[in-house]
């Protein structure tokens, strides 16, 4: 056999493709793995937003793009079908949270047990919820953060690369079928494959649009979820955050949905760049020495566009005019916003920021429909804490999670195209860490019994 071909090509090192690489190379020792990525392994990631500085990569940014993806960043896994994907309708509910088990097991493996587990299911908190018009979602969580997360995707990484070949720093520039195989050129020379992997996730949404067009395979709508994120006293949801560490809160209405997000009790907000935007992000309580003394989430509003350029060019408008070009990100304390005035300064402010904002005006800059969800969301929640949202709290805008367009794909998330398959993010159905790695781990399963039974 060539070196160059290979049983299965995975296009993309991120969490998907990982688990995926894991669970057939531990259950099949003659399989043939490829795994290629435009980023670099993970040891050589580095990049001057690690440390708060600007982006001093060369090409592709490191922060985002190299083995691990983004399960290097906060390392938070939620085992859940209430949120983070719809990878419980596809394979079903059972389904997924067995399999999200086996990611959590394979994570303690390498080290994960370190960190403890914490569920934020409370039936009392959820029965006050429904009375204050607002649904309590629950999960299961491991949240690893930054430097866990990277030591055990080095450990892992070290196992795969036992069996697994790896080309990083390739992009690969064509796809085309030819009988029943693939064959792919790349920076790094051809290479041909029987089966073809494509978990890209979001940083790879351009170039699967382009490839998947040019096999004839079109998306269908968009999601792009976007929200302003708060910034509040650290013991302002002290009465329902009392028996867990965080709580996710949703509120539904006839014109909207919104949903908190990434909530960091004693957490900082830190700049996250994404496709050219900068955001305001939450960074975990354990990324420092000192605690904040603050908690902080998003309230994301979702909406469907028609195609990802038509959300993305939403996203650019929005986000890319509050950055004025240089990276501002725009704060206002809440009494100013229920007022409708600027906030001018937080000098003296209860509650200090935790990043350097601008002062403004929030509903000059961000479109009514996320100042409505917000000031809504805050009423209710109001009315569940029994207690009035302290004026000084901080509102940051704008955040955002992106989404891959979704193209159709089967029950084993198999294309129109045969042997061509889509995983995690760039499926359309993953939405987070814990069920982008179950996808993988299924598709892995599925391909053992394939080649089991050849």
């Amino acid at each position: 056999m060539q070196t160059n071909h290979h049983d299965i090509t995975i296009i993309g090192a991120g969490v998907s493709s990982i688990f995926l690489a894991y669970t057939l190379m531990n259950q099949n020792e003659h399989v043939s793995i490829h795994m290629i990525d435009l980023g670099k392994e993970l040891s050589e990631r580095t990049c001057g937003l690690d440390e708060g500085g600007i982006c001093t990569c060369e090409g592709v940014c490191s922060k985002y793009i190299g083995f691990a993806g983004l399960g290097k960043s906060e390392g938070k896994f939620n085992y859940t079908n209430d949120f983070g994907g719809e990878l419980g309708r596809k394979i079903g509910p059972q389904n997924t949270l067995d399999l999200m088990r086996e990611v959590d097991n394979i994570l303690c493996k390498f080290g994960g047990d370190s960190i403890h587990s914490y569920s934020t299911k409370n039936e009392g908190i959820s029965s006050r919820g429904s009375e204050a018009g607002l649904k309590v979602l629950s999960t299961e969580v491991r949240h690893l953060g930054t430097l866990l997360s990277s030591e055990i995707f080095e450990k892992m990484y070290r196992v795969l690369k036992t069996r697994v070949t790896f080309s990083f720093e390739t992009r690969v520039e064509t796809i085309s079928k030819k009988g029943g195989t693939f064959h792919l050129t790349s920076t790094s020379g051809p290479f041909t494959t029987e089966k073809l992997v494509i978990g890209t996730g979001m940083s790879g949404s351009k170039w699967l649009k382009e490839q998947a067009a040019s096999l004839g395979l079109f998306p269908g709508k968009t999601r792009l979820d976007m929200g302003i994120r708060v910034e509040m006293k650290g013991d302002q949801l002290q009465s329902i955050l009392q028996d867990t560490f965080e709580t996710k809160l949703q509120i539904e209405r006839d014109t909207f949905s919104a949903t908190t997000y990434c909530m960091n009790p004693h957490g900082r907000i830190i700049r996250k760049h994404q496709h050219g935007l900068v955001m305001p992000d939450g960074q975990n309580a354990r990324e420092e020495d000192t605690p904040s003394a603050n908690l902080n989430f998003s309230l994301f509003v979702p909406r469907y566009f028609q195609s990802h350029d038509e959300a993305m060019k939403y996203a650019g408008e929005i986000i890319g005019g509050i950055n004025q070009g240089r990276g501002r990100i725009v704060v206002q304390r809440w009494e100013d916003f229920k007022l409708q005035r600027r906030t001018e300064s937080l000098e003296g402010n209860l509650i200090g920021p935790s990043l350097n904002g601008e002062c403004g005006n929030m509903r000059e800059e961000v479109p009514e429909l996320y100042g409505m969800a917000l000031t809504e969301f805050l009423g209710s929640l109001e009315t569940l804490i029994g207690e009035p949202i302290h004026p000084d709290t901080l509102l940051y805008g704008l955040d955002a999670k992106f989404h891959e367009p979704k193209l159709p794909t089967d029950e084993n998330f198999e294309t129109e195209i045969s042997n061509l398959f889509l995983i995690g993010d760039c499926s359309g159905e993953t939405h987070s860490l814990s069920q982008a790695a179950a996808s993988g781990v299924y598709l892995g399963k599925y391909f053992v019994n394939h080649f089991s039974n050849k």
